[in-house]
């Protein structure tokens, strides 16, 4: 990139008003010709777009774009002034225009100083897709937007899912998650941050494996330090089940602690977040807060008590997450409770406690990791999802792709891609087992606002329908497929099949796996994406290649369709689904036979 610097923007003329678009009464012919912003050469350009609705800035939907910037503005456009960094670093405005029907289009440069990191940020960003008008919504406000195609038509979200008008589509997301602290040796401080909570109870919640590790003394050490009085739930199961659920929110109740503290893998906090509920709402059924239609999803009304997660896993990503899984053994079905309000208070993340983890857990956790980031980066758009909640405290935790889920999606699967593989392979590979840890995080916070989809779905039936299988490297007694050896198995059919919905970030995707995609062809980017995840998994060596080797028959099949469509959750954000119940059937009939082997 050269160094030398870009001549200034020419003076702007005064601007407009910003709500001129929505007038149809507006002379176009009158405005003043579209300016000419000559760039210098050999200088790369981006475009970022900040989308502003109504004459005001719709402050919470960025959509950005990555593409030569042209030399004239539209011939719709009129030019404004703006002052200021559109980005905080070192970014420089060439020229701001406003696009009618598109909204505020910022030209920017990036300095040769901060290269590396921008180009970074613009390529994470990439494929980012802008909000719809949220004023459709309204049935008193009538304007027209004029189509530019060349830039609309480039990111917008087709699905393939039919959708009934008379359902009014969402127009706002929220980002939810925990508090994180990152760094080796933190858990050492836990006491100090439970004295100030001013927390006098603390349930310690973990596993029998993990009570023997040094991550527990380090939190029961720091709880004596601060004279903190605690008791030790070690009986948590790995992969619950609601009886092993049950029995913990059992032990806490009688115990009502003010403050819980969770060390352990996935299985853990999810167990934590329960008792937490639970204890707060000692009278509810425990069927109450269960996602529908297994149960009745209500919505958690009160604030719960302080809960830090310390995770000995780089996988689940559930200390930043409002969401808990468990088998409901009387459904045969995989489910959860969804909510903000079971977030932890605090997620301490620190890489000294992974390293007692076996490579399988390695493995298996690290394609969570890879399917977290995989569905959230390609899950429907949150402006695409039906209906609108009526009151805010119903808007669900999984909303659908955003562009600031995006980020953390994409990141986490750059790293995982790149660590996973030396992670499992050797066990003293510290910067690996660390990023890996933070991927797992990054990857919670991009699905636990945008969801999954697809392969978490069928996952759950997958698991909590096994037939017998026992996942080497996990010291349990009793059949287990592990919770990313489910989700990874149906991975390579279910990313051909949504490709359509989306063909470019699933290019996207596949780039990261190293695949040159400057020939590929958009209907090809299913297939491309589907032959780099099976290479992937391959390589990373001892998983199972496809439901056949977990001991699946094509007789499973139908059970397995049934268990997966109560997952209403995370269904509703799968792309190039069908709604109709029999189609979608045989479309997750179809994903299922193309994933008994790979």
């Amino acid at each position: 990139m050269p160094s030398s610097r870009p001549p200034p923007p020419p003076p702007p003329p005064q601007p407009s008003r910003l709500t001129s678009n929505t007038n149809n009464n507006t002379n176009t012919n009158n405005r003043a010709p579209p300016p000419t912003v000559s760039p210098a050469p050999n200088t790369p350009h981006y475009i970022l777009s900040l989308l502003i609705y109504n004459g005001h800035p719709f402050k919470d939907h960025w959509a950005f774009f990555l593409q030569p910037h042209p030399t004239t503005a539209s011939s719709r456009g009129t030019k404004i002034h703006a002052t200021g960094d559109v980005l905080h670093g070192s970014y420089s405005l060439v020229s701001l225009v406003v696009l009618e029907g598109i909204g505020m289009v910022s030209a920017i440069r990036v300095a040769p100083s901060a290269s590396t990191r921008a180009l970074n940020l613009l390529r994470t960003v990439q494929y980012t897709h802008p909000p719809s008008c949220p004023c459709h919504s309204n049935p008193n406000h009538h304007h027209h937007h004029h189509r530019t195609p060349s830039l609309a038509d480039h990111v917008r979200r087709h699905m393939a899912t039919p959708t009934d008008p008379s359902r009014q589509k969402e127009y706002a997301f929220e980002m939810a998650a925990s508090s994180i602290r990152f760094g080796p040796g933190a858990t050492k401080e836990v006491g100090m941050d439970f004295a100030n909570m001013k927390a006098k109870r603390v349930c310690i919640v973990t596993d029998s494996n993990v009570a023997k590790l040094d991550a527990m003394k380090q939190a029961v050490e720091g709880l004596s330090r601060e004279g903190i009085e605690f008791t030790v739930f070690d009986k948590v199961r790995v992969e619950p089940k609601d009886s092993s659920v049950k029995e913990a929110i059992a032990f806490a109740k009688p115990y009502n602690p003010d403050a819980f503290l969770a060390v352990g893998g996935g299985s853990v906090i999810d167990t934590a977040k329960l008792m937490n509920l639970y204890t707060v709402f000692p009278e509810a059924d425990f069927l109450d807060f269960v996602n529908a239609p297994l149960g009745k999803g209500l919505p958690v009304t009160k604030a719960l008590r302080p809960l830090i997660a310390v995770p000995t896993t780089a996988g689940t990503g559930s200390e930043t997450t409002g969401t808990a899984i468990f088998d409901l053994v009387s459904k045969k079905a995989k489910t959860g409770i969804a909510h903000r309000n079971l977030k932890p208070t605090l997620g301490i993340c620190d890489p000294l406690n992974t390293r007692t983890m076996p490579s399988a857990v390695h493995a298996s956790s690290g394609l969570d990791v890879l399917c977290h980031s995989l569905e959230s980066w390609t899950a429907i758009p949150y402006n695409e999802r039906t209906p609108r909640p009526t009151n805010p405290i119903n808007r669900p935790a999984y909303q659908g792709a955003n562009p600031i889920s995006d980020i953390f999606s994409l990141q986490a699967l750059r790293s995982t891609v790149k660590y996973l593989p030396r992670a499992v392979k050797d066990p003293e590979d510290f910067e690996a087992q660390s990023q890996m840890l933070l991927a797992a995080t990054l990857a919670g916070v991009g699905f636990g606002n945008a969801g999954v989809h697809l392969c978490h779905g069928m996952s759950y039936p997958i698991s909590s329908q096994n037939p017998g299988y026992k996942h080497a490297g996990y010291d349990v007694d009793y059949a287990i497929i592990p919770h990313g050896v489910s989700v990874a198995v149906t991975a390579p059919a279910v990313f051909r099949f949504t490709a359509a919905s989306n063909p470019d970030r699933h290019l996207a995707a596949a780039e990261v796996f190293g695949v040159d995609i400057s020939n590929v062809k958009r209907e090809s980017a299913g297939e491309v994406l589907g032959e780099a995840l099976t290479d992937f998994l391959v390589k990373l060596g001892d998983q199972p290649r496809g439901l056949k080797d977990l001991g699946f028959k094509r007789g499973d099949i139908e059970s397995l369709v049934e268990g997966t469509l109560p997952q209403k959750r995370v269904l509703d954000l799968a792309p190039n689904l069908n709604s109709e119940l029999e189609a979608e059937k045989a479309e997750l009939r179809g994903l299922l036979e193309a994933s008994m082997e790979y």
